[in-house]
């Protein structure tokens, strides 16, 4: 953990009101890796990038490695060294996919303004853990594990559907009620006032919740090879992947590993229905036709009523 951690002027990440949804996705990506990114949606000013940066500095003790919009390939890659070469020297360059893997956490902001080759590498590497590159006199291969997370304005466009379906987990920002709203307030104007104070009650009190909470999520990282997945639960995700009509099969998969993070999370020895029921909307709601069509990304009652009786039986 860097000891520089609370001196980067971010809003703890235990004391983030509300977005409970965008908190359980980036928890369960974080246990599960191979779930293969979380894609958030809201518009501006919804605590996406906040969430993003507060969770990496929880977890990770430093920011995410954050991938500008203008990146090119050798930058996301690697390639060689430009100021080497002009020196007459050959020296790799490695790519912020290999920092990526280093530090922990991929930051993509505005993904549905970034490049579609490179997207679609970044998901890739992501998913498979492996990043292959053979080109101008490059050939590497590499493992790497890292958490991605892309976030997104759908008033500025979307992402193709090809794309879509490669992040593992969508989620959509809440609109906070008036009293989260109040809290919330009241949370930054404390933030500000005791951030840098020495000896902070309140800063102190907050590292505490933050320490376990990291501390919960390791606890699962190391139980969740060891969680069962009784084969009712796979029968309910594919028979809930069915009900919704989600393209393609990466959806069902997707969902038996996010339920048995959450219920590794939980502290549980296998995954029950209840896990299921609560990571569906995150697996799903960008694989329906709907959505994969352009059309909306929320989950609501309709959804719920096709998959209730699915519960209901067990």
């Amino acid at each position: 953990m860097s000891r520089d951690a609370g001196a980067v002027r971010i809003l703890p990440y235990s004391r983030v009101v509300g977005q409970d949804d965008m908190k359980l996705a980036l928890e369960l990506n974080h246990v599960t890796p191979r779930i293969g990114g979380v894609l958030m949606t809201g518009a501006r000013g919804t605590a996406k990038s906040t969430l993003v940066r507060s969770f990496a500095l929880m977890v990770h003790g430093e920011l995410p490695v954050t991938l500008p919009i203008n990146a090119t390939a050798d930058r996301v890659i690697g390639g060689w060294d430009l100021d080497a070469l002009m020196r007459g020297e050959v020296r790799p360059q490695p790519g912020l996919l290999e920092e990526a893997g280093d530090k922990g956490l991929l930051y993509v902001d505005e993904v549905n303004l970034l490049d579609d080759h490179l997207v679609n590498i970044i998901l890739d590497v992501a998913s498979t853990g492996v990043l292959s590159v053979q080109r101008e006199g490059l050939d590497t291969y590499q493992q790497l594990s890292f958490g991605l997370v892309g976030t997104m304005n759908p008033e500025e466009g979307g992402l193709r559907p090809q794309l879509l379906d490669r992040f593992g987990l969508m989620v959509t920002a809440s609109e906070l009620d008036s009293d989260d709203r109040y809290r919330m307030i009241r949370t930054v104007m404390d933030f500000e006032e005791e951030f840098g104070k020495e000896g902070s009650a309140w800063r102190a009190k907050a590292e505490r919740d933050n320490a376990a909470i990291r501390a919960r999520l390791e606890r699962a990282r190391d139980r969740v090879p060891r969680t069962q997945v009784p084969k009712k639960v796979l029968r309910l995700c594919a028979d809930a992947a069915a009900r919704v009509h989600a393209v393609g099969q990466r959806g069902e998969i997707v969902a038996v590993m996010a339920a048995r993070a959450l219920a590794a999370l939980d502290g549980a020895d296998r995954v029950e229905p209840s896990h299921v029921r609560r990571v569906l909307a995150l697996a799903l709601r960008h694989r329906r036709p709907e959505s994969v069509t352009g059309g909306t990304f929320d989950w609501g009652p309709a959804d719920q009523d096709r998959l209730k009786d699915l519960f209901d039986a067990l």
